[in-house]
């Protein structure tokens, strides 16, 4: 978490113009297609999917991160009108600030895509804790992702049982958004935790 946060206050990801932002997404977006038999080949031996499906589930993933990096340089605030003289109103998009992504082990990769590719289009930097029983295909995407200039901190992966590692995250002061898939029951378990220790975050750019 705290790397996360350094990217953003400190490092080069709060830096960067939202167009160098989508040059590095669209690289991620090469690099999956150039690595993805071998990442749909850890997959299935990590969770027994089909390895056709995997393979085109690959394919996917990397759309996501062209999509989004396409997005990045293109979201814009706006004026509005407003009826009291001398008075200019108007919006301006900023990162919410440290998301964390919490996935399901049956498409661990997939599931890690669709939340982090729009995060980072943002400007957002991700902690993503993978299921504890897939989590093979994450640490292998994250590594490739420093291929292309990814700085450190943007992109983190934390592995290990629920209570232990995914329980602290979902309550640590320094997170702005949490992302999950999974149960029913761990999504109530969530969302009280996250309801309780829940403050107005305090980061800009």
């Amino acid at each position: 978490m705290a790397a996360a946060k350094r990217a953003m206050d400190s490092g080069p990801w709060g830096k960067i113009t939202a167009t160098e932002r989508g040059k590095i997404l669209r690289r991620i977006g090469d690099v999956v297609l150039k690595n993805a038999t071998r990442l749909a080949e850890i997959e299935t031996r990590d969770n027994g999917k089909v390895f056709a499906e995997t393979q085109g589930q690959l394919k996917t993933i990397a759309e996501y991160w062209y999509y989004y990096g396409g997005l990045a340089d293109k979201i814009e605030g706006a004026v509005m009108p407003v009826e009291k003289p001398d008075v200019f109103a108007f919006t301006t998009p900023e990162p919410v600030g440290v998301v964390l992504a919490l996935t399901a082990w049956n498409s661990p990769l997939q599931f890690l895509c669709l939340k982090c590719a729009p995060a980072l289009a943002a400007g957002c930097a991700v902690v993503v804790k993978p299921s504890e029983f897939t989590s093979a295909t994450s640490l292998e995407f994250a590594a490739l992702t420093r291929e292309v200039g990814l700085p450190d901190g943007v992109l983190n992966v934390v592995t290990g049982l629920g209570q232990e590692i995914g329980a602290p995250l979902v309550e640590h002061p320094d997170v702005a958004k949490i992302t999950f898939t999974g149960s029913d029951v761990t999504g109530v378990k969530i969302y009280e935790a996250a309801a309780r220790g829940w403050q107005v975050p305090q980061h800009r750019v």
